[in-house]
């Protein structure tokens, strides 16, 4: 089967370069505070028409992961200890950008006792003294330091440490199909995954809870349905599809290109079966136009 390198890229995936006044003033905030974000280390295809809007999807401690997933292009390897002035710095981001809906997520941090979660609950609490009108929604990892449904301790300590900081959009994704793990997403365990959503559901009160899905490297329909209907029976409120596109080269191949019809739907789909808040389309990523 041809690699996303040996194939042309179909038109529906081309974007124009990031440019203009609003792009260049983001990127200029993000450097002066030293704030990192997942567009850029996961080279996200939406960096540009985000950035021109004036916001970001901020990645929290650190840009390097414990975790090896070959779909990722975020760095791999021992990560320094957490900033404990990030909270603050991201506040001015807010504070300078204006920012009504605020995005976090995190490199997988299995060093830490607590997986983040207590850096997560500090964030949205400091950019909360400074703007009580923001909301929040988080992109956690599985908090799992050992990625098995043994770890459903440490994600119920995670739970409690995140309802600390109530209200937000709590958002874990499962990211491809169970037979698809040992390739892709190596180190994590998918029903540990669903597990994390159904407790936040059961232990957050009020939480609407959010997954993502990458479509193109090798699931079958019946796979994708039965994620969807798994979703479904842990109760989560929203989904994000998206096609998955090799980040760098040492990252996964694409093993298909989906036709933007197939999103349309994977989204009629997924409204049928109960997903109050559905996006579905090539360039979806977990955060892209999270806000509506």
């Amino acid at each position: 089967m041809e690699t996303q390198n040996k194939k042309r890229l179909p038109p529906w995936l081309k974007r124009p370069l990031p440019a203009g006044n609003n792009y260049n003033n983001t990127a200029a905030v993000l450097d002066r505070l030293g704030i990192e974000t997942i567009c850029t280390n996961a080279n996200c295809p939406n960096k540009g028409e985000c950035w021109s809007k004036g916001t970001a999807t901020v990645l929290i401690l650190g840009n390097i992961c414990t975790r090896n997933c070959k779909f990722c292009s975020v760095a791999k390897g021992t990560p320094l200890p957490p900033d404990k002035t990030e909270p603050q710095k991201i506040a001015q981001l807010v504070k300078q950008l204006k920012i009504k809906y605020l995005v976090i997520t995190s490199v997988t941090r299995d060093d830490l006792p607590d997986g983040g979660a207590g850096q997560f609950r500090d964030v949205i609490n400091t950019v909360r003294k400074e703007n009580k009108d923001i909301k929040f929604e988080l992109l956690v990892p599985d908090f799992c330091r050992k990625a098995s449904p043994s770890g459903q301790n440490c994600q119920i300590e995670a739970l409690e440490t995140l309802s600390d900081a109530l209200p937000f959009v709590f958002g874990h994704n499962l990211e491809t199909v169970p037979r698809l793990y040992k390739i892709a997403r190596s180190g994590a365990d998918y029903q540990a995954s669903l597990k994390l959503l159904e407790m936040a559901k059961k232990t957050l009160p009020n939480t609407l809870t959010k997954s993502a899905i990458m479509l193109g490297l090798g699931e079958t329909d019946d796979e994708i349905e039965q994620v969807l209907k798994d979703l479904q029976n842990v109760k989560c409120d929203r989904i994000a599809i998206g096609q998955y596109l090799k980040p760098s080269k040492n990252s996964f191949d694409v093993v298909e290109y989906i036709h933007p019809d197939k999103f349309d739907y994977w989204a009629a789909r997924a409204k049928q079966l109960g997903f109050s808040w559905v996006l579905s389309s090539p360039f979806t990523r977990s955060s892209y136009n999270a806000d509506r």
